[in-house]
């Protein structure tokens, strides 16, 4: 109950515990492979199937909300649907337990090997399990106990990880950087170019740009997701406040201490931990909410419940000593003013049917019982009703189109030396910042590849709202007599992006021979 979770929110053992499991027991993706079904869903048992070796959908979750979690402390706050979407969590998920499945079973192959001195000396390298800087048994057992892991279970985990790591790294090993790698690195740090571009803006081109209804309706269909309206729900709901019944609520004495001793983090005083003849009255205070509140969230569970084949709200809130509010129609991101900050009631607004009767939802100002009175899909309106708008974005997505393609067609006569602008003498930057045109990371790179004169890039590039056709102007060589001297530290820096190279290479090969069956429910937002 949402009790509960206010209760341990800000608890300081349980951030430690967090922290814990996100950063030192990820290796415990692993125990479950192979171990069978967790219920069907969407027809299959399983989260992906790998060769075989099945990942459930249990462990996905544990996995995905790993994850999640760690993106969160990363970025220090909740991530919304839409972030996590962009981010691509629930994917990132899948393929890492995909990978680590493939590349565990190709370990085996290649003879790789962790014993167990190895992993003592690695879990006694984990700061949670630590005390003043020392591995401490203690310790380590009483954390696993509270996370529900046996010692066996955490070894093995963590033996795995290891051996993960080993396989990877022994991938990573073969990895070289050779001569004629380190030069042109060299040269891309000392040599200057000069380029020559011209560039295209859809605002450029889109004047001229005429569309038929045809080509109108055929934009419509391809992006019909633009220019839905949003589902609209209208809903009746009744409001229990526990705070009111709070007052009525008795509490023995018992009780009290007993409330005392489970919040015990709540009553803190300068000194410590204040005893309870201290803090009675409060205890006693607190106590009689959380039991007002557990009796009203009872209470209303059981209206729910007597009245939810009929859906009677108005029933189950005379029932309840409260009265019945109803809204308009309204959108999940756009709710009624009544309604507005209570995100879980919403949730449940549009989760239920039309008719149902749904709740109890338990809030901040008090549990809730909601019904649907009306409910309007999302939908797509005809192309009379919204021309003016479609037309504006199929304009705007054929001027881009048009922009990009008469940059590609520039690049032909840059190489013969057509007339362009200039962008000026520069070095390589990291950055990308290319004078005069914008920053390009990929523009940059490309341009450094550029050896010969009127030599244009494969394609453009775009750079903000324009695509620039570029090709090389001029390059000034730096000498070379420097080379020899700086050879061992190009070769050390290029050296770890060559291995991730090669292990992302060889990684991809894994898979590409692998027989992979991924469950589609996995990755539905």
């Amino acid at each position: 109950m949402l009790g509960v979770m206010r209760k341990y929110k800000q608890s300081i053992v349980i951030k430690i515990v967090f922290v814990v499991i996100v950063l030192s027991f990820i290796g415990t993706i692993f125990l479950v492979w192979g171990k069978g079904g967790d219920g069907q869903r969407g027809g299959k048992s399983y989260a992906a199937s790998v060769n075989g070796t099945k990942i459930s959908l249990d462990e996905f979750q544990k996995s995905y909300y790993r994850t999640r979690g760690l993106y969160e402390q990363i970025y220090g706050k909740t991530l919304t649907p839409e972030m996590e979407k962009q981010m691509g969590i629930k994917k990132l998920t899948i393929d890492t337990l995909i990978d680590n499945v493939l590349v565990f079973g190709e370990a085996k192959k290649m003879g790789v090997k962790v014993n167990k001195d190895e992993v003592a000396a690695e879990i006694a390298k984990i700061p949670a399990f630590q005390n003043n800087g020392a591995f401490d048994f203690n310790l380590y057992q009483q954390t696993l106990k509270a996370n529900r892991l046996t010692p066996k279970e955490f070894e093995e985990a963590q033996e795995q990880e290891m051996l993960l790591a080993k396989a990877r790294n022994k991938v990573k090993m073969g990895a070289t950087v050779t001569d004629a790698e380190v030069k042109d690195a060299f040269k891309k740090q000392n040599d200057k170019v000069d380029l020559a571009y011209v560039s295209f803006s859809p605002a450029d081109v889109k004047g001229g740009i005429k569309l038929t209804d045809q080509e109108l309706t055929t934009y419509l269909q391809d992006h019909q997701n633009e220019f839905k309206t949003p589902e609209q729900v209208s809903v009746a709901y009744t409001l229990v406040n526990p705070a009111q019944a709070a007052g009525k609520a008795t509490v023995t004495p018992e009780e009290a201490q007993t409330y005392y001793q489970k919040n015990i983090d709540r009553y803190q005083g300068k000194g410590g931990i204040l005893p309870f003849s201290e803090v009675k009255d409060q205890a006693t205070a607190d106590a009689q909410k959380q039991k007002a509140a557990k009796e009203a969230y009872e209470k209303a569970a059981e209206a729910a419940n007597k009245f939810k084949a009929t859906g009677d709200i108005d029933a189950a809130a005379a029932a309840l000593g409260s009265k019945v509010e109803k809204t308009a129609l309204f959108t999940a991101k756009a709710p009624a003013a009544a309604l507005a900050g209570e995100n879980e009631v919403i949730a449940r607004s549009f989760a239920i049917k039309q008719g149902e009767l749904g709740g109890p939802v338990e809030t901040a100002k008090g549990i809730y019982l909601v019904k649907v009175l009306d409910k309007k899909p999302a939908a797509v309106p005809p192309l009379a009703q919204i021309k003016s708008a479609v037309e504006a974005k199929a304009v705007e997505a054929k001027a881009a189109e048009l922009a990009k393609k008469k940059a590609a067609e520039a690049l032909q006569q840059l190489a013969k030396g057509g007339a362009a602008k200039s962008t000026g003498s520069f070095g390589y930057a990291a950055t990308g910042a290319v004078p005069t045109i914008g920053t390009s990371p990929e523009l940059m790179d490309a341009a450094f590849t550029l050896t010969a004169p009127n030599q244009a890039a494969k394609q453009p590039f775009k750079v903000g709202d324009r695509w620039y056709a570029v090709s090389l102007k001029s390059r000034a060589e730096a000498p070379l007599a420097d080379l020899a001297a700086k050879a061992a530290g190009i070769k050390a820096a290029l050296l770890p992006k060559k291995q991730q190279e090669v292990l992302e290479k060889w990684v991809k090969g894994l898979r590409d021979k692998a027989k992979i069956d991924i469950n589609p429910l996995v990755l539905q937002d």
